[in-house]
């Protein structure tokens, strides 16, 4: 999740959206981006109703022209002519690779490579958030240079066909000089997290549910 002082934004929608939800305490919700189409990225996204109701406006979601065709596949009942009552109300806004504004954040989104699916990942002010990939073309990796903080999947040790292992999320952090880089996406094949951490260089960590990073939008 993704807040200024006056908007608020969250990334993917995971089958345990609602629970994170309400663990947050979340009572506004302006916009949902999505990385890619891969159910544990959607599955969740029928619990935004609550947020239709109270809110009475449209859900507004950001999505590339591939995974906005999902969630129409996957949803089609919030999309149909006649909508059963109760189903969410969703507006889909198709993005590429040029920045745009949700409220008063900036997004900017970068294009990396999960195997052969592109997948956005995304820049807001200083913090850049990337999930689900295991390359970053170079001219991607302009847009996260500079940036204070950057979260990375890092699935586990052992190579993967489509996700970053541990030494590659460390050479990434590293060859971009992001100051503080977090890892998320990680496996139970990766380890005990306080172990993990143990062997990680200065300035990168594990993850974990609850972490709030602040003062990273407006610099």
């Amino acid at each position: 999740m993704v807040e200024s002082n006056t908007t608020t934004i969250v990334v993917d929608t995971t089958p345990d959206f609602r629970y994170q939800m309400l663990r947050a305490g979340v009572m506004k919700l302006d916009a949902v981006l999505f990385t890619h189409p891969h159910k544990d990225h959607i599955a969740g996204l029928d619990d935004v109703r609550a947020f239709n109701y109270v809110h009475k406006t449209p859900m507004e979601l950001y999505a590339n022209a591939l995974t906005g065709d999902a969630i129409m596949r996957e949803f089609a009942y919030a999309f149909a002519d006649k909508k059963y009552p109760g189903v969410p109300n969703l507006n889909i806004n198709t993005i590429d690779d040029k920045p745009f504004m949700i409220g008063d954040i900036e997004v900017i989104p970068i294009l990396v490579w999960h195997l052969k699916m592109p997948v956005l990942g995304f820049r807001f002010g200083q913090f850049t958030y990337i999930t689900d990939a295991n390359k970053i073309d170079a001219g991607e990796k302009e847009k996260i240079k500079g940036s204070d903080v950057m979260v990375l999947n890092a699935l586990r040790k052992e190579s993967h066909i489509s996700h970053f292992t541990l030494d590659e999320a460390v050479a990434m952090v590293q060859e971009l000089a992001v100051p503080k880089g977090y890892f998320t996406h990680i496996s139970h094949q990766l380890g005990r997290h306080d172990e993990v951490n143990a062997g990680l260089p200065k300035g990168i960590e594990l993850a974990w549910d609850g972490l709030e990073i602040m003062n990273i939008l407006f610099k």
